[in-house]
């Protein structure tokens, strides 16, 4: 998970603050909650 963190962080907060025009890293969004589910067949 911290490698996730680290990317987001590190470089889409870059990419969306250029891309939006956003001024400072409080303006782009977070990412909150990552939910996976994985269905395992018959159960």
């Amino acid at each position: 998970m911290a490698k996730l963190h680290d990317y987001y962080k590190d470089e889409v907060v870059q990419k969306l603050m250029s891309q939006f025009g956003y001024h400072s890293v409080m303006q782009v969004p977070r990412v909150e909650k990552i939910t996976l589910n994985m269905g395992v067949g018959e159960a």
